[in-house]
């Protein structure tokens, strides 16, 4: 006889077995998604399996404080990674657990990007430094010095 596995897993959408050990820390989770258009950045609790999105924040809500470049590169990431972690610490959420998904891990990548906000705004999360995008490529200056200034200007706006 076939077993017929969950259909989020025969969608190829959830790892259960991941899933599980980062519910089993009982932290909650930084959950950080791509689309075409945006970066995701989202505080979840999960209670009995059930997940509750207390903070989220998308790569859109850049543009209320000023930003004017593109949603889905490196600064943005960094950028909604910042906004996400002061809300987060503003809301009494200390520290979480990175959940990437199905997602590839690449060292550099937009994913590290909102990390590397995160961890800059204050929020604790378990890495290791060599995984997250260098200083010059979440500032900008690896695409043009104006960028770079803009980044760093909306920085000190998000962290007040």
């Amino acid at each position: 006889m076939r077993r017929v596995f969950f259909r989020r897993k025969r969608e190829g959408k959830t790892d259960f077995r991941a899933r599980k050990n980062l519910l089993m820390s009982g932290k909650p989770r930084l959950v950080v998604r791509r689309t075409n258009k945006y970066m995701i950045a989202q505080i979840i609790k999960s209670d009995a399996a059930q997940d509750a999105v207390i903070i989220g924040v998308n790569s859109k809500k850049l543009t209320e404080m000023g930003w004017k470049g593109s949603f889905k590169n490196i600064p943005s990431a960094y950028l909604t990674g910042i906004l996400l972690g002061k809300k987060s610490i503003d809301a009494g959420i200390k520290e979480a657990v990175l959940d990437i998904g199905l997602y590839r891990s690449t060292k550099g990548s937009k994913i590290y990007a909102v990390l590397k906000g995160c961890i800059d705004a204050g929020l604790s999360v378990a890495h290791s430094e060599d995984i997250l995008p260098s200083e010059d490529r979440v500032s900008g200056k690896h695409i043009n010095e104006k960028l770079a200034s803009e980044v760093e200007k909306l920085k000190k706006k998000i962290l007040g």
